[in-house]
């Protein structure tokens, strides 16, 4: 519980710190008129960009595959913080709305979704089915965590628990890129594959996204008996 809390506390600081850092952006936004569903787009439109260099690496294994996966990663980083600056914009801007919110929620799964697929078939294309089969795995916690959160809210429940939430999904996968295409691409005589600096953070996703899925099935289920 207290490793919880902490993690929690910790989660909280970066997150105040990252508004702080794009709070000038945010306000530039405002002022030049950009709504928050055009922001929510820009980002979509990022992870998509991002996936798609994904697809062209493993289409195209005679390029340069840890290049093309180190930029796929930092254009999916950058595009992930609009995520953030969508629901800045929207509540500093007083430009809320219940559409947007549900267009973003969309656009958040189809974000997570083409990026994870793109990943398994970059994956598979240059032989390593056992870390496409990873990225599955972790493609299919990830959109489980967020469609019990959904089903559980339309039963009338709050249902926000679990470790490995959209933002850590973002993160690792995101680290995993930029750090797998930089080591390879930087380091000489390396002793292991640069490909399982990639893997191994996909299957940290793996398990603990599905198992904070279940573990907000129990959740819900503890809540309706009290019911």
């Amino acid at each position: 519980m207290e490793i919880k809390k902490r993690a929690k506390k910790l989660r909280d600081q970066l997150q105040q710190l990252i508004y702080k850092i794009i709070s000038p952006v945010v306000h530039g936004m405002i002022k030049m008129g950009i709504t928050p569903n055009i922001v929510t787009t820009i980002g979509f439109l990022g992870n998509l960009a991002g996936a798609c260099i994904l697809i062209y690496a493993g289409m195209h294994k005679e390029g340069n595959l840890y290049s093309l996966i180190g930029w796929a990663g930092g254009i999916i980083l950058i595009s992930s913080l609009f995520d953030m600056m969508d629901g800045q914009v929207a509540r500093i801007g007083g430009m809320a709305s219940t559409f947007g919110a549900m267009y973003d929620s969309v656009l958040d799964r189809y974000s997570e979704l083409v990026t994870l697929g793109a990943i398994c078939f970059c994956l598979s294309e240059n032989g390593y089915p056992v870390g496409a089969v990873i990225t599955f795995a972790a493609l299919i916690g990830s959109l489980m965590v967020s469609y019990v959160r959904a089903r559980a809210e339309g039963l009338g429940l709050e249902c926000k628990i679990g470790f490995m939430q959209r933002p850590e999904r973002v993160v690792l996968t995101c680290l995993g890129l930029l750090i797998c295409g930089i080591t390879a691409t930087q380091a000489k005589d390396l002793s292991f594959d640069p490909m399982y600096i990639l893997i191994a953070p996909l299957g940290f996703i793996a398990i603990f996204a599905n198992l904070t899925a279940f573990a907000r099935i129990e959740y819900s289920r503890k809540q309706l008996l009290k019911k």
